[in-house]
């Protein structure tokens, strides 16, 4: 039994994809190479997934064995953060590929396109966002889209808006001609370079995870000092250098329109694409919640070692930011984490109360080092941020 891989791009986008490309399974030699080239040079800043094993998340064949062909999928999101609510503040932005699990409609859609394949005696495996698969570079075989400057592939019409996956069979359904490239579409422009906050993005196509406040929000320890100020109201993840893409921000303005009634929808698969959850978290509701309530809420987010320590830690720095000092419900929530038990969010406290201008007078154990630390830190004051 054959499979015809115009079926399979039919069935991926009736299930929700905005892009469907096919392209050999050949080993990604050349990624391969940027991976150790970059992590040596300390820029994945302790990043794991492809960086764990570049042999391995660059072969295609580590995951089916006689892989012959990578059936890549993307599918789009929203964007559009809107305004904060007016009540319960402070509030705290979520990335736009973290309000949904994005992830989940992507895997069913891939999943989709591999039934198929398996009803004919073939291997087909989904790799979606792991560690198991560079999915922007199968991307760009795949002919789906362009890299971007950012580092992201951009796909015609979605942008950088997308989620990637890919379905590793050994079905030999790649055309034996590749399909040419897509044209770079980035040109002169520079403006996610610019617009970065921390200037993580130190040449087209280069990403210092060291720098970049997505990873940052992510890592384990001590938030660095030197980024806490540009977190700003970020609890996780970052758009920036996504928003001031001239691509992405058409695709907003269209979205808007669509609800709006405005116009009807650009795309067929809108329908198809799950709703996206909050662009906005309460701060003091995070400091306040349970261990259990975060995981409730947050735990399908990267969170190192899966500890809520991590959430509050980066919801005080938060806090720091954005935080009202006169407001008495910040004050207490201050206060709780400057006698917190876990000498990681006491340092934490302790830098949020430095910088909102709040008395430590609730500090206890400033005898740990974490807290000395930041008892002798110098902290900018948010006049001067």
């Amino acid at each position: 039994m054959t499979v015809d891989v115009d079926t399979l791009a039919g069935i991926g986008r009736a299930a929700g994809l905005c892009a469907v490309g096919v392209c050999t399974a050949e080993p990604f030699d050349e990624v391969a190479a940027i991976l150790h080239e970059r992590k040596q040079a300390g820029l994945h800043g302790g990043m794991q997934f492809t960086y764990r094993n570049p042999e391995r998340s660059t072969d295609p064949g580590r995951l089916v064995e006689g892989a012959a062909a990578l059936i890549v999928g993307a599918l789009e999101f929203d964007a559009d953060a809107g305004e904060p609510p007016s009540h319960g503040g402070p509030h705290a932005r979520v990335a736009a590929y973290a309000r949904s699990d994005h992830y989940a409609a992507l895997r069913a859609a891939l999943e989709a396109m591999a039934e198929p394949l398996r009803t004919a005696g073939h291997a087909a495996v989904v790799s979606a966002d792991e560690n198991g698969l560079v999915d922007r570079a199968a991307a760009h075989r795949a002919a789906i889209g362009w890299w971007g400057k950012n580092s992201n592939i951009l796909v015609h019409e979605a942008g950088s808006l997308v989620v990637l996956g890919a379905v590793v069979t050994d079905a030999p359904i790649a055309p034996p001609e590749p399909r040419p490239p897509v044209a770079d579409g980035c040109g002169s422009c520079r403006q996610c370079l610019d617009g970065c906050p921390t200037g993580a993005i130190t040449a087209p196509g280069t990403v210092d995870a060291r720098r970049c406040l997505a990873w940052l929000v992510q890592t384990g320890g001590v938030f660095d000092p030197d980024y806490r100020v540009a977190l700003g109201d970020r609890i996780y993840g970052c758009d920036d250098c996504s928003d001031v893409c001239p691509p992405n921000r058409v695709r907003v303005r269209l979205a808007r329109r669509d609800r709006s009634g405005a116009d009807a929808p650009t795309r067929a698969a809108r329908e198809a694409l799950p709703e996206d959850g909050a662009a906005w978290v309460a701060v003091l509701d995070m400091l306040e919640a349970s261990d259990d309530a975060l995981m409730a809420r947050f735990g399908r987010w990267y969170i190192p070692r899966r500890e809520p320590r991590y959430l509050r830690r980066n919801a005080l720095v938060v806090l720091a930011n954005v935080g009202e000092p006169s407001d008495p419900r910040v004050r207490a929530a201050v206060d709780r984490a400057l006698g917190d038990a876990d000498p990681l969010i006491r340092a934490h406290a302790v830098w949020c109360a430095r910088r909102l201008g709040l008395g430590l007078q609730a500090l206890s154990e400033r005898d740990d080092p974490l807290v000395r630390a930041e008892l002798e830190r110098p902290v900018p004051g948010r006049a001067a941020a």
